[in-house]
């Protein structure tokens, strides 16, 4: 009995709630058609959430458009949860995803997620496939990463004049590859002809090592006996423009440094001596000087020596013109 009586002061109260309400929208308006503002529909619906016969004491609109409202409103709600119930993720990790999506345009949503799972990154595969990037077509890799997967087919070879203390003209051949940047021979001459050049390249390159092609200008020291040689290797010659070094930059870059690095400020007195002196820049270059190309590394790998080991020594090389420092044992 007591319960019954409760309920239906509840209803009541309700119901003046709501009669309260129109009341109060009917004086606020002037003549005419009311105007509803949005906190008398939240305020209706509410209503018909907790008292559906409150429809009964509604006259100012239909109780259909009350049920319309509140459809709606469930609708917005669900929708706003099924937006925020996922956690969003954190900002780095949106440009991450771009990052890696970017640098391998080869991988798609299921290889950038098994790597950042890699990392230690909990993400959902889906919201991989949100961030990274889209491409239109097939994806293509970067002139970088082509031309570094190339490399190691590619070899150089150039010339270059220095001259004795006598002022005769010797001559340098530079075999290069184009992987590690790695001078692959060096060999002093006075008269380079092209059956020496011929015997050069079959020092430098023995039994199967051959690169793919072989890039060289036009000099004219590079005759019949030369290309049937490379020919017979399988190694096929790229043969530059005339008057354009550029074309062949990375044997010119090294040329400039062997000169002025080391010929720059040494008396060369024959060809004996270039032979004998040359070796030892040859070996600096290969495992102690470090290149931008290789991001500060040498052809020859050089370890990294943690700082904490001992003293710190410089070694000598190239007769004292540059040095090479390293950790002592402590």
């Amino acid at each position: 009995m007591v319960a019954r009586r409760l309920r239906s002061r509840a209803a009541v109260e309700l119901e003046n709630l709501a009669l309260r309400h129109q009341l109060h929208v009917l004086r606020r308006q002037r003549p005419g058609r009311p105007r509803l503002f949005a906190i008398d529909r939240l305020l209706w619906v509410w209503l018909y959430r907790i008292w559906p016969r409150c429809l009964d004491a509604i006259v100012l609109v239909k109780p259909a458009t009350v049920v319309q409202w509140h459809r709606e409103g469930f609708r917005l709600f669900w929708r706003w949860r099924s937006k925020s119930g996922r956690p969003s993720a954190d900002r780095e990790i949106p440009a991450l995803i771009r990052q890696v999506s970017r640098a391998n345009p080869l991988w798609g949503a299921p290889r950038i997620h098994g790597e950042l799972l890699k990392l230690g990154i909990e993400i959902s595969q889906a919201t991989v496939a949100k961030y990274m990037l889209r491409t239109r077509g097939t994806p293509s890799p970067t002139w970088r990463s082509f031309l570094c997967n190339h490399a190691q087919g590619i070899a150089a070879i150039d010339m270059f004049v220095v001259a004795s203390i006598s002022f005769r003209l010797l001559c340098v051949m530079i075999i290069l590859g184009h992987d590690r940047r790695k001078i692959i021979l060096a060999a002093v001459t006075e008269h380079p002809t092209a059956a020496w050049l011929s015997r050069q390249v079959t020092e430098a390159f023995p039994w199967d090592t051959c690169p793919r092609y072989l890039l060289r200008d036009r000099d004219g020291s590079y005759g019949s006996e030369f290309c049937d040689r490379v020919e017979a290797m399988g190694i096929t010659q790229v043969v530059t423009a005339p008057r354009s070094p550029w074309q062949n930059l990375y044997v010119e870059r090294v040329i400039g440094s062997i000169r002025r690095e080391f010929l720059d400020h040494v008396v060369i007195f024959n060809e004996r001596h270039l032979r004998r002196i040359l070796p030892s820049y040859v070996e600096y270059y290969h495992r102690t000087r470090t290149h931008l190309s290789l991001d500060k590394d040498c052809p020859d790998s050089r370890p990294i020596i943690p700082r904490r080991i001992g003293k710190v020594v410089e070694i000598p090389q190239v007769g004292g013109l540059h040095h090479r420092y390293e950790c002592l044992a402590a």
